[in-house]
């Protein structure tokens, strides 16, 4: 069941310093994913839909192999970091960076479910109408809240980015996981599960 209270916070620096990268993945669904670009009012979301990468024993992770580029370079940081790269040379993909320096794992936020700022979400977007492919794919959440490679290595406790708790409990049978999308270079590893929903909800990338 679903459940939320009056709680907000932001996340503290430990929940990302875990070591299990699919288990953060699960925790962060229910989450709220806020922005505050260039003094416009908050933006935000909560995050419906994430995918988790680790370097051992993962060819779909960037990092795959411990290989260190100046493109990955966050992912070898201390967790609590964004990670932002450019994904077809157009779209911008926000990461969070997990886990202590030197093990790179990272949580890609696939979706969010639009809460606050809808409406300068609709503008960065030019949607007139709320409607699932406003949020509802990595590049698309970016672009509504703002989001993009200047923000690559931002610590996630303040403005610019942060992730609030705010309550609302997702219960591990509201879950559902499946391979991650677009990593079939990966072999084998493609078909890991690490791919996190919030089940039935409709701003869920399809």
């Amino acid at each position: 069941m679903n459940s939320e209270s009056n709680i907000r916070t932001i996340l503290p620096i430990s929940f990302y310093r875990g070591t299990d990268v699919t288990d953060i993945a699960r925790k962060l669904l229910g989450k709220y994913l806020c922005t505050r670009i260039n003094q416009k009012p908050v933006t935000s979301g909560v995050i419906v839909e994430t995918e988790a990468y680790a370097a051992q024993g993962d060819k779909a992770c960037h990092a795959s192999d411990y290989n260190r580029t100046d493109r990955n370079d966050a992912m070898f940081r201390e967790g609590g970091i964004a990670y932002v790269y450019l994904c077809y040379g157009i779209h911008n993909l926000f990461n969070v960076v997990t886990n202590r320096s030197g093990e790179p794992e990272a949580v890609l936020i696939r979706a969010v479910e639009p809460e606050e700022g809808i409406e300068i979400m609709k503008k960065r977007r030019e949607y007139k109408e709320v409607k699932p492919e406003l949020t509802a794919g990595p590049g698309r959440l970016t672009e509504a809240l703002g989001i993009d490679r200047s923000h690559y290595g931002t610590n996630l406790q303040s403005e610019p980015v942060w992730i609030e708790d705010r309550g609302k409990h997702i219960s591990a049978s509201d879950i559902d996981s499946s391979p991650r999308i677009g990593v079939s270079y990966a072999g084998e590893d493609a078909k890991k599960p690490w791919r996190f929903t919030i089940s039935g909800n409709r701003w869920v990338s399809r």
